[in-house]
């Protein structure tokens, strides 16, 4: 079982994996736009899906929030490319 939270204390979202911290997507706010600067997978579980598993989900709650993104990590860039539903994000 998975689970993405905002973390708005440590300014990221965070991947659970029964109950245990698998990776996280930082982010900062500027005004209506969020940078997403950064994207880490704990290495054992790097190459298993976990890294879109996590940008789909923030990107989901982005979008709910009315945020636009600015993405500077090449991982939430390349997943923008390659699902077009998203793209809208970008500011």
């Amino acid at each position: 079982m998975h689970d993405v939270r905002d973390n708005p204390e440590r300014n990221r979202y965070e991947l659970f994996v029964d109950g245990r911290l698998l990776g996280i997507a930082e982010y900062r706010r500027t005004g209506d736009v969020m940078v997403l600067p950064h994207t880490v997978i704990q290495a054992p579980e790097r190459g298993n899906g976990w890294g879109e598993v996590l940008v789909r989900a923030a990107l989901d709650d982005i979008r709910r929030q009315g945020y636009r993104i600015v993405p500077q990590c090449w991982f939430v860039a390349e997943f923008v490319d390659l699902n077009p539903q998203y793209a809208d994000l970008v500011a």
